[in-house]
């Protein structure tokens, strides 16, 4: 914990060297790279429990009651804000021995985490009917302090999530009245004054003496991981009813990457963060920090927290839906507009093709004319490279195909008229499908290489050096360097590649799977292949 709150000063001095909102850009980054790290966190985690519960079997062995008592004690802290299930089962054992040695203190004591325990989860009412069977008398100020600050949070839990104004009110106010109580129980300006002292002024709505009363206790104290979530949560809620989004962002930020890192499953802050993120229209990172903080929430099985966040992950989930249905839109006009061009230039070209044919005294004019449509052509690809070499490149092949067809009419008519049917079968087995195909890649090979003319190197350094593929000889592309350059030109749907292949989809799935899983970047394969460079065109000089 020393070690984050370096961190966060180190970032409270960063704020003054930059705007706030490029500081909480970079304070989202740090977020994202802890999250990488979420896994690794929560092993850590299990890590250390696994050690209080092997120190706690050697205290059943050969420990006193009061041991065996502070060693479930120790494994109930543990798995607090960790796991619901567990954090129970080990304060249950913990009462269990309470009363085995009739220690009233204990069992009192052991209760009000019970309390805590159960309001983390949701349980309200059980935690009010729990806290409010414990015998003050058999308890020191400091545990009576946690009693009363455990009830007001209570109340104030029950009273957001009822949210009903006709009993919010009356919640609230007891809650209050709690917290007066632990208040009087504790020194001023001792961090557990703060605490509840920050919290009173938050729920009466003293928004500039909660914030002083929060920054006072970050400044003043080292705070546990717990605590340093509740003051920075608190603080980010305070400065949004101040009007101040960034600060707000700023400190919310802080609370969910203290969570992650010390694996407090019970949390809102990656919640708090995603709806402003969503607010900001940030729906993607948004959305997957709301799938994150629900995962936190079924992992500690908190049920208010699953109902909180399953109310607005629909929300931003039909929020990205709209945006990419926008974004498909805007993709489908733009294709219809090149299909549009692609048909105004084949007509263009069948004129140029019959005056060529009709006016042979006008060559020399056609010629100037062809050198302009080549100069346009030119300026074509210097604007746009990859659609102009592709239109070409379709161009060509219906050409061909056109050609050919018209060729063979020809000749299977005047086989015909002449009765030789068996000329006729001849010229037709003359024309192979897969020599037709073998050249149509062999064409398109050529144009995407032109493209990307180190492609093939480019996408080789993404595997193994015994992983790597090289073309056979009288290849320019093979059919798993032909599937990618495909995906790299944005034709990612299987079916479309297969039907160009001419091959089943399930093989385009499996040679994609089988080339993912032998890279060197499994996680983000697609992306990897999506990042190398086309051929620059440079821009024509004045």
């Amino acid at each position: 914990m020393k070690n984050f709150h370096l961190i966060t000063l180190l970032y409270f001095a960063i704020c003054s060297l930059n705007s706030k909102g490029q500081n909480n850009d970079s304070l989202v980054s740090l977020l994202d790279e802890t999250l990488e790290k979420r896994e690794q966190y929560t092993q850590q985690k299990h890590q250390k429990l696994k050690a209080l519960a092997l120190q706690m079997h050697k205290t059943r062995l050969s420990g006193t009651k009061e041991e065996i008592y502070q060693a479930y004690i120790k494994l109930y802290d543990g798995y607090n804000e960790f796991k619901y299930d567990s954090a129970y089962f080990y304060i249950e054992k913990a009462k269990g021995i309470a009363k085995e040695i009739k220690s009233t203190t204990h069992l009192s004591e052991a209760k009000i985490e019970e309390g805590f325990l159960l309001l983390s989860a949701g349980l309200f009412t059980e935690a009010i009917d729990t806290l409010q069977s414990i015998d003050t008398l058999t308890l020191t100020p400091l545990k009576k302090y946690d009693l009363y600050f455990t009830k007001a949070r209570s109340y104030f839990d029950l009273a957001e999530y009822n949210d009903d104004s006709k009993f919010q009110i009356n919640y609230i106010r007891k809650g209050i009245l709690n917290l007066n109580k632990a208040l009087n129980l504790v020194q001023v300006n001792s961090s557990p004054y703060l605490k509840a002292n920050g919290l009173k002024h938050l729920q009466q709505q003293n928004w500039d003496l909660a914030k002083e009363n929060y920054l006072l206790w970050l400044k003043s104290y080292e705070l546990s991981p717990q605590l340093y979530g509740i003051a920075t949560s608190s603080l980010s809620y305070i400065f949004k009813q101040l009007d101040e989004p960034e600060k707000s962002k700023y400190y919310i930020t802080l609370a969910a990457i203290s969570d992650i890192q010390h694996a407090i499953k019970e949390n809102v802050a990656l919640r708090n963060l995603a709806t402003k993120l969503y607010e900001e229209g940030k729906l993607k990172k948004a959305n997957t920090y709301v799938r994150i903080a629900l995962e936190d929430a079924e992992f500690f099985n908190a049920r208010h927290r699953k109902n909180q966040i399953s109310s607005i992950l629909p929300i931003i989930e039909s929020a990205q839906l709209y945006r990419v249905e926008q974004k498909n839109k805007s993709l489908q006009n733009t294709v219809i507009l090149l299909a549009i061009l692609s048909l105004i230039i084949l007509v263009f070209l069948g004129i140029i093709v019959k005056q060529l044919k009709e006016k042979k005294a006008a060559r020399q004019a056609l010629a100037e004319n062809n050198k302009q449509l080549q100069q346009m052509n030119l300026n074509l690809v210097e604007a746009d490279s990859i659609k102009q070499d592709y239109i070409t490149y379709f161009l060509k092949a219906t050409s061909q195909l056109i050609n050919k067809m018209g060729s063979l009419q020809k000749t299977t008519i005047l086989k015909i008229k002449t009765k030789k049917p068996e000329e006729v079968l001849q010229t037709i087995y003359k024309y192979s499908a897969k020599k037709e195909r073998t050249a149509l890649f062999h064409q398109f090979d050529e144009v995407f290489l032109q493209l990307f003319p180190s492609f093939i190197e480019s996408f080789n350094q993404l595997f193994p050096e015994k992983e790597q593929k090289t073309p056979k000889k009288n290849e320019l592309l093979n059919t798993e360097l032909r599937i990618f350059a495909l995906y790299r030109l944005g034709i990612q749907d299987n079916k479309q590649v297969a039907d160009f292949l001419d091959v089943s989809i399930a093989t385009v799935y499996s040679y994609k799977t089988r080339l993912k899983n032998k890279s060197n970047h499994r996680e983000n394969f697609e992306q990897k292949v999506m990042e190398i460079r086309k051929l620059e065109v440079q821009p024509e000089k004045d």
